[in-house]
């Protein structure tokens, strides 16, 4: 129902994943920094899927998994986010409205294809991602729907689309829009790449616009450009109303205030994929936050998702994750 509350609505790269099995020496020698994202052009696009091995196709996109995520959790969600009248953009279309959370921006008739995401992953379970944002990037404010906002507790902001000038409008009018409706605004800073090409419009964005932050420790290091992860701590302390920093194994840390909740990383399984794990942790954080449950449970909920998230291929979740949460007390 259009008028029914939600918990979330996102506005993201539509991105489709195309995840393979690769080895250290591929990725060597396509040339790909180890363990990051990095932007490529279609025909780049075109001669890399060529080469890679056999692969899987899934909806994807940091934000997009967020919300399949809270979706899992039982939560109720909405996405924003531009795709072609194409094959991958049916896929991408299909696969989010099947996780139940509702996607309307009509596809784009006209212009690049679909975003895809190549996703190489190496025998320690590091992904190494080569992305085309294709379509993605030309959203701007005439996709935004305010009545969909208007609807939420929390809109969350996915920090990749932050190189389009006209996402960056997007983002402001839709900050806005929540913040008059009395929602919080959130914040992922996707990608320490991401952060080193936009710091300064990050810093007055996190500062001026949002309530949630959330980052991991190679993020909030560059946004602050601080000698380590203890010295960024400080300096985002103050800045918004709770950061939620995740580093891999060690867990995360939530600060609000003078609260400071130190968060134990929990495995649900093998460590096979790393992919997602980052936006699966702000699924099950914003699932909490929006149930108004504490910040330490907040942060065990992210802990939980982005653990079942390494645990097989691919972003996102392989089993419901109100059963994993039920059976962990949470």
């Amino acid at each position: 129902m259009r008028d029914e509350p939600l918990d979330v609505v996102g506005i993201g790269n539509a991105i489709v994943d195309v995840l393979a099995q690769a080895s250290e020496a591929y990725v060597t020698e396509q040339e790909l920094p180890k363990g990051s994202m990095t932007l490529i052009d279609m025909n780049r696009a075109e001669s890399l899927y060529a080469s890679m091995g056999p692969a899987v196709e899934v909806s994807g996109g940091s934000c997009a998994n967020t919300m399949a995520g809270l979706a899992s959790l039982g939560g109720r969600g909405g996405f924003i986010g531009k795709v072609r009248n194409d094959q991958l953009g049916g896929i991408f279309r299909h696969d989010i409205r099947a996780t139940g959370i509702e996607f309307a921006t009509p596809p784009a008739t006209e212009g690049p294809p679909t975003a895809r995401c190549l996703i190489l992953v190496t025998p320690d379970a590091q992904r190494t991602m080569a992305t085309y944002l294709g379509i993605s990037v030309q959203l701007g404010p005439e996709e935004v729907d305010h009545e969909l906002i208007r609807r939420a507790r929390v809109l969350y902001l996915e920090g990749y689309l932050w190189d389009s000038p006209a996402a960056k409008q997007a983002f402001l009018e839709a900050a806005e829009t929540a913040r008059a409706a009395g929602a919080k605004v959130a914040l992922s800073l996707s990608d320490p790449f991401c952060v080193d090409r936009h710091r300064d419009s990050f810093r007055e964005l996190v500062h001026g616009h949002v309530d949630l932050l959330f980052a991991n420790e190679a993020e909030i290091v560059s946004l602050y450009q601080a000698d380590d992860f203890d010295a960024a701590l400080q300096q985002v302390r103050g800045h918004c109303e709770v950061a939620a920093l995740t580093r891999s194994e060690k867990g995360s840390v939530v600060l609000s205030g003078e609260e400071v909740h130190l968060i134990d990383a929990i495995r649900v399984g093998e460590l096979l994929d790393t992919t997602g794990a980052g936006d699966l942790y702000a699924a099950g954080f914003l699932y909490g936050y929006t149930r108004g449950r504490s910040l330490h449970d907040c942060g065990r909920l992210g802990s939980l998702a982005a653990g079942e998230a390494i645990s097989h291929l691919g972003p996102r979740p392989a089993r419901p994750l109100t059963e994993l949460a039920a059976r962990h007390g949470l």
